[in-house]
């Protein structure tokens, strides 16, 4: 087993963590954005601004690396390829998407279960697509 190449992890984690941001923007900056801004005044807070937007895209970014080295640590075991980003993908998306979305949004009702929904499915392909997209770039040493 290879040792994890770090210079191609933080570039294929820094472009899986770019196309989730993109594709995060179009989902709940786009078409959730009003559902969040309702939702965010429904709890007395201010709707999504700048600083908060900042936040999510450095998540994101570290989301994409985590995503990425998931992908490193899998690949003797599973194969390279896209199969394998898939796996990395769901494992990042399930820890870090899907238990935090339903144990903060949907069971104590902070949102509204479709908001929760379709961020959560908004989620899943950010994060699979972004990872598939980082892996492509990455290499053993």
């Amino acid at each position: 087993m290879g040792k994890i190449n770090i210079g191609r992890l933080l570039l294929g984690g820094i472009v899986a963590g770019i196309v989730a941001d993109v594709l995060g923007y179009l989902v709940d900056g786009l078409w959730l954005a009003q559902s969040w801004n309702d939702g965010m005044l429904a709890l007395g807070r201010s709707g999504i601004g700048g600083t908060q937007i900042v936040w999510y895209d450095v998540l994101g970014l570290l989301g994409g690396i985590a995503a990425i080295w998931v992908y490193a640590g899998i690949r003797p075991r599973f194969g390279a390829g896209w199969k394998t980003a898939l796996y990395a993908g769901l494992a990042v998306w399930f820890i870090g998407t899907l238990l935090p979305n339903v144990s903060f949004m949907y069971v104590p009702g902070l949102f509204g279960r479709r908001l929760t929904l379709l961020t959560t499915l908004g989620g899943l392909v950010e994060i699979v697509v972004g990872t598939i997209a980082g892996a492509a770039l990455y290499k053993e040493a």
